[in-house]
């Protein structure tokens, strides 16, 4: 792995650990579905045009379809729809640890219903990662974490675990940018009608709101996805969801340093070990890959 595939995977696990901050200061002030709904508008309509003026169509390939409307419901609307619906009712770190354990679920999932090969250092991952997560649970449940919004965390974890299984390679063929501008159109469409059904139109303004809108819109919405698929085209995405390890950790830390969110003992303790776990179970994937 080159020096330049390592910085772009340090940027993006930064970024994608920085969303869940940013979205918890957005949902204390705007109805999370319709926030999210317009915020993929306004990425999927800059990145599509970024990507006509770049020269990129949306003649796509099957496989390139499949992907882009696959994500578009799993991922965006699903998995994102959940955790900024969630994130009303509990701590952005707590989200965004129960986000990072995705590669964990995928390695459990590939190796439980697709079997594929996990040597005792992948197993011995998976354990940890639980272990971790069983740490982190108990201290916030007795601490009065929401049960409601943990199991939405899990739910969309699951969704999107669904997706990376389903579709692979979806970064092949060129018109990166498109596909990711699409899939954004996607799920704003499918977050809008529960949006305009369910949720109060009400929101409270303020320069942080927009700061933080803007940044989800620009960091998380396009910079960390095309780094993402940048990453996937260059190393592979077995190689490239080794960063994820780095979750757990940019996710505390940012929401304590921006949010001000306590750093409980058992918190810590519990990221570190599915720190550990999600570095292992990628190692075994590497290395039968």
């Amino acid at each position: 792995m080159d020096l330049r595939a390592i910085l772009a995977g340090l940027a993006f696990a930064l970024i994608w650990s920085s969303a869940f901050t940013s979205a918890r200061i957005i949902v204390a002030d705007a109805p999370p579905i319709l926030s999210l709904s317009l915020r993929f508008l306004i990425s999927g309509l800059i990145g599509i045009a970024i990507a006509r003026m770049l020269g990129q169509t949306w003649r796509l390939t099957p496989g390139q379809w499949k992907a882009t409307i696959v994500f578009g419901i799993c991922q965006n609307a699903l998995y994102l729809g959940l955790n900024f619906v969630a994130m009303q009712s509990i701590e952005a770190s707590l989200a965004s640890i129960i986000a990072s354990t995705m590669p964990l679920a995928v390695g459990f999932a590939g190796w439980v219903f697709f079997s594929e090969r996990l040597s005792w250092v992948g197993i011995l991952g998976l354990l940890a990662g639980a272990v971790g997560v069983a740490l982190i649970m108990g201290a916030r449940m007795q601490d009065g974490a929401d049960l409601f919004g943990i199991v939405l965390c899990f739910i969309a974890v699951a969704s999107l675990t669904v997706a990376t299984l389903m579709v692979r390679g979806a970064s092949s063929g060129g018109n990166i940018l498109m596909i990711i501008g699409l899939q954004m159109l996607v799920g704003s469409v499918l977050l809008a009608v529960p949006g305009l059904l369910l949720e109060h139109k009400v929101v409270l303004w303020s320069p942080k709101l927009v700061l933080a809108f803007s940044y989800t819109v620009l960091m998380p919405g396009l910079v960390a996805t095309f780094i993402w698929f940048w990453l996937v085209q260059r190393i592979g995405a077995v190689k490239a969801a080794t960063f994820h390890f780095l979750n757990p950790f940019f996710g505390v830390a940012i929401a304590a340093l921006f949010l001000g969110e306590s750093l409980r003992f058992w918190d810590i303790i519990g990221v570190v070990v599915i720190m550990v776990g999600i570095l292992a179970v990628q190692m075994a994937r590497q290395t039968q890959a």
